[in-house]
């Protein structure tokens, strides 16, 4: 069981997402922390995670980057927990911990590159990553939000959204699948969970950890179109007002491949993309612009009046 207390002041990396295309779900994400009562401190001179532009040309690089963020929160700043909303991100500071673990040619590229940038090297252990996901089901749980809950979901038929990256590769994230109260590779849940204690009801989705074909989006973007495509009718064909997402690559990705769905192969769909953090602050009794939800391209405003959400 998680000690609540050691997610009320935690190390926060965004990530370049959040300071681009997803700076609704940061936001969101400070605003549902600020009325949770936990704090955030943003990791200092943080630095991009690698992603999958460096990791495909030298993982070994990616795995440096990334420590260097768990370095500069773990020894300048103090701190024993990092969270990461970014799935991408996410991933790859759990994969830079696993190599760092596993692979000496991957630490001894980082103690190299760690000396000639003159900072601390990273060592395995010193930080525990977490995801947004991790860091409300462990701060908070479902007693804690439904205890909080101002303003209910009720009505609201959500399909929730992982994607790819949040439970695969299994090895990667130790922590899973050890039985109850721990999230699920196969069948992840802590979403599921988080917004059903804020009163939403959450639909049959087959498609929560398919892909949605980020990576590819500017190779080829009609592969992209078509895997998104095939999310979001499957969400609709589950009835689902609204699909939760919790990455913002899944984000965007589903929001701009559902206009070029429309445009380049005539298909429309209604169902509208909201991130979790942006769903919760809401019923949290954030209003809609509190947590960006006007950022949205989606433009789910209409929707949620009509279902006497906002």
């Amino acid at each position: 069981m998680t000690d609540r207390n050691k997610y009320n002041l935690i190390a926060y990396y965004p990530g370049c997402a959040l300071e681009g295309t997803g700076t609704a779900y940061n936001t969101s994400t400070k605003a549902v922390g600020k009325a949770l009562g936990l704090g955030l401190e943003e990791v200092k001179n943080w630095n991009c995670c690698g992603a999958m532009e460096v990791k495909n040309i030298d993982p070994k690089i990616q795995t440096y980057l990334s420590s260097r963020v768990m370095s500069i929160a773990a020894n300048e700043m103090g701190h024993d927990v990092v969270m990461a909303p970014c799935n991408g991100c996410y991933h790859n500071l759990k994969k830079a911990e696993y190599d760092l673990t596993h692979d000496e040619g991957s630490k001894e590229v980082t103690e190299r590159l760690s000396s000639k940038a003159g900072h601390e090297t990273y060592k395995a252990g010193q930080v525990e990553t977490i995801h947004a996901l991790d860091w409300i089901k462990g701060a908070i749980g479902e007693e804690g939000i439904k205890s909080r809950v101002k303003n209910s979901l009720s009505g609201l038929k959500i399909a929730n959204y992982y994607g790819c990256m949040y439970t695969r590769p299994r090895h990667i994230f130790p922590e899973k699948d050890k039985g109850p109260g721990t999230e699920s590779t196969s069948a992840p849940h802590f979403m599921d969970d988080i917004l059903e204690a804020a009163g939403a009801d959450n639909v049959d989705f087959a498609l929560k950890t398919a892909c949605c074909g980020g990576a590819h989006t500017l190779s080829d973007s009609d592969t992209s179109t078509r895997l998104v495509l095939n999310i979001l009718q499957a969400a609709e064909e589950s009835g689902a007002d609204v699909i939760a997402t919790e990455c913002p690559t899944c984000h965007t990705g589903l929001e701009m491949h559902q206009i070029r769905a429309e445009k380049t192969l005539g298909v429309k769909t209604n169902v509208k993309i909201l991130y979790f953090t942006q769903l919760l602050g809401i019923a949290l009794g954030l209003s809609p612009r509190k947590v960006g939800v006007h950022e949205n391209v989606s433009k789910p405003m209409g929707m949620l009046r009509d279902k006497r959400i906002v």
